[in-house]
């Protein structure tokens, strides 16, 4: 176990099929101090580790890559990868740290991820993604999912879409999240990949109407709780990523608009204070203060002071001998 303090069984952190709200697998973002940042502000949206390759969790430092806070679930692993025996594996390792979730990344479309064998070009295999999944359903227990795109290159019909959905279902996935671009596999980088397809929102709902046995969650674009509800009418999920990551407080109210959950929703200085002892262990266990306090500048988006709060936290942090009244300062900034 990667946990020694887990009081509760596994059974209680199964993930839910309903409607969810999920936040986004982001490389160098969602590490574990961002991912216990975040469950501060809400209590039930379901949160993404950056994905790990299957390489990396077999011949490296396990601990490391798999290490989270109990505080974190509901929590999925995104893995990457394509040989079925060592996503199995890997599965596995996920599942006995506690994971929630075990996700495949089938959307990455990085050079580095291509010539691996994995992420997006996976969608032209659809059989080897199946057998993927196949693979690790019959090693776990919890949840296998895939995050994907809505094709790649020149392989973007719907046909090809639904062909590749319906042969991994068949393998037994039955939760999909869908990036609602395609992704170019040459002559865009990932950052442009990001934002240059353009967008497709209704491809994504007749996916969701004709696999209306499949739970869909849409992903790509979506800035508000107000749009995420609006696409709740048509798919069953939504996952958030740049926004979240540079606002956010817009989780604030997600507990209660999306879960019917009206507990009292910490002020933004609470959820600092709150973060205080977390830091301060961190920060013993030798994590620097700046690898910590990056993830907390957005926290005052578009609020009295969040130019000061920035500005000293990226100033401050940094120095020699930072410690946790480089936060307090930054927090005494703000009105």
């Amino acid at each position: 176990m990667i946990y020694d303090s887990l009081n509760m069984t596994q059974a209680e952190f199964t993930l839910n099929q309903a409607h969810r709200l999920s936040v986004a697998p982001m490389l160098d973002w969602t590490n574990r101090d961002f991912r216990y940042f975040l469950r501060l502000i809400s209590k039930h949206s379901l949160l993404y580790t950056e994905m790990v390759t299957t390489g990396a969790l077999i011949h490296g430092d396990q601990q490391r890559f798999l290490a989270h806070d109990i505080s974190e679930y509901l929590l999925a692993l995104q893995l990457g990868g394509s040989n079925p025996e060592e996503l199995a594996k890997c599965a596995r390792m996920g599942q006995d740290a506690g994971y929630s979730e075990i996700n495949l990344n089938v959307g990455c479309p990085s050079d580095r991820v291509q010539s691996g064998s994995f992420g997006a070009c996976l969608m032209a295999e659809p059989k080897l993604v199946a057998e993927g999944i196949a693979a690790m359903q019959a090693e776990v227990t919890i949840p296998i999912t895939v995050k994907t795109r809505l094709g790649i290159d020149k392989l973007d019909s719907y046909e090809f879409l639904t062909d590749f959905i319906g042969t991994v279902a068949e393998a037994g996935c039955d939760v999909f999240i869908l990036h609602a671009r395609k992704a170019w596999l040459q002559g865009l980088s990932p950052k442009e990949n990001r934002d240059v397809p353009p967008l497709d929102y209704q491809r994504v709902y007749q996916v969701k109407q004709d696999f209306p046995q499949l739970h869909i969650d849409i992903n790509g674009g979506i800035k508000t709780l107000d749009e995420a509800q609006q696409h709740l009418q048509q798919v069953d999920g939504v996952m958030m990523g740049r926004a979240i990551y540079h606002d956010p407080y817009l989780l604030a109210e997600a507990d209660k608009l999306l879960f019917a959950d009206n507990h009292s929703i910490p002020s933004r200085k609470q959820v600092i204070e709150q973060m205080l002892p977390y830091i301060e262990r961190r920060m013993t266990e030798g994590r620097p203060l700046k690898s910590i306090t990056r993830h907390l500048l957005g926290l005052f988006q578009g609020q009295p002071g969040a130019k000061a709060w920035r500005r000293h936290l990226s100033e401050q942090a940094h120095l020699k001998g930072a410690d946790i009244d480089v936060v307090l300062q930054a927090l005494a900034l703000v009105p």
